[in-house]
């Protein structure tokens, strides 16, 4: 399948657009490699083999956070990214991700990032902001105030999964043989909370629980939260941001302990990124998000399928 030429259109001009407004930031875009021996460790997620003891990159964070290590402290990358067996109407195995890292900024100076980039996207479209809900500020709000709003549970983040699943189920969502935590919380977000945020304008849902930290700090305060936000809207999650964690020993304890879900769930277990670990002590505090480019170009363009604004919309093509 071919996109329609006014998408295709669209596109360029919105990457024109996106370039554009990181250069006028003062932003640095880099390059790092696509094919790594150390692929995204995020349980949920599968790497695409590329040639001996090499894969295809889920995301270009371990080599960025590399570079911030070494000094540069505001960089942008657009380029392509790979996930195993990922198809639908908002994924693909092959897409376009924009990452950008800002050293000494809050996580909040990254959401003020996304809501001037989407304006911009949109503008650059041909399309009004503020028909599409883009120009008033966009909603905030937290993964424990819309559980509280939406399924009536009270979310802590260090309660285990028996009685996570028990608050879920006192919710009335039907868990089958979920029991670890994870699947557990993202049945009840799937079922309960999504729904609302596609129903909304685009919001940002901040203060993730620990036990989905990946690679964000914890909240100083209330370590059972962690400095993470994820971007909604028109029915898309468009971003996933982190304030970095820069401890390699608590690092190093995640992938280790991602390593072992893993196994225990018979998916591949990657080679820890040591390089990564030892660059993390020299890294400032640092705030970090990845931007789903297609999803953008979806969201302006008002496309229901990811196929539609990429210019072959079938895996099989390639």
């Amino acid at each position: 399948m071919v996109a329609a030429r006014e998408n295709l259109e669209a596109r360029a001009r919105i990457l024109r657009a996106v370039r554009g407004w990181f250069e006028a930031q003062d932003f640095l875009e880099v390059d790092t490699p696509a094919r790594v021996r150390s692929p995204g460790q995020e349980v949920h997620l599968d790497a695409i083999a590329a040639g001996e003891a090499q894969w295809l990159i889920t995301s270009p964070e371990y080599h960025m956070k590399r570079l911030v290590a070494a000094g540069l402290p505001r960089i942008v990358q657009i380029g392509k990214c790979w996930r195993a067996d990922e198809l639908g109407p908002h994924h693909r195995s092959e897409f376009t991700m924009v990452e950008w890292y800002r050293a000494q900024a809050p996580l909040a100076a990254l959401a003020d990032d996304c809501e001037a980039l989407l304006r911009a996207a949109a503008t650059a479209a041909g399309r009004d902001p503020a028909a599409l809900g883009l120009a008033a500020p966009f909603a905030r709000t937290t993964v424990r105030d819309l559980w509280a709003r939406h399924a009536g549970i009270e979310l802590h983040g260090d309660e285990d999964a028996r009685a996570l699943r028990a608050k879920a189920e006192s919710a009335g969502v039907a868990l089958g043989s979920a029991a670890a935590w994870d699947d557990i919380f993202y049945q009840v977000f799937l079922d309960l909370i999504e729904p609302q945020l596609a129903a909304a304008g685009p919001t940002f849902v901040f203060d993730w629980p620990a036990p989905l930290a990946a690679l964000a700090r914890p909240k100083p305060g209330d370590p059972r939260v962690v400095e993470r936000f994820e971007l909604y809207a028109g029915g898309l999650e468009l971003a996933n941001a982190f304030g970095e964690l820069t401890d390699p020993v608590e690092q190093r304890r995640r992938f280790e302990d991602e390593a072992r879900t893993r196994a225990a769930r018979g998916r591949q277990v990657y080679p820890i990124d040591e390089a990564l670990l030892a660059a993390l002590p020299q890294m400032p505090p640092t705030a970090g998000i990845a931007l789903g480019f297609d999803r953008l170009v979806m969201l302006v363009m008002g496309a229901r399928d990811i196929g539609e604004v990429v210019a072959f919309g079938d895996d099989r093509d390639g």
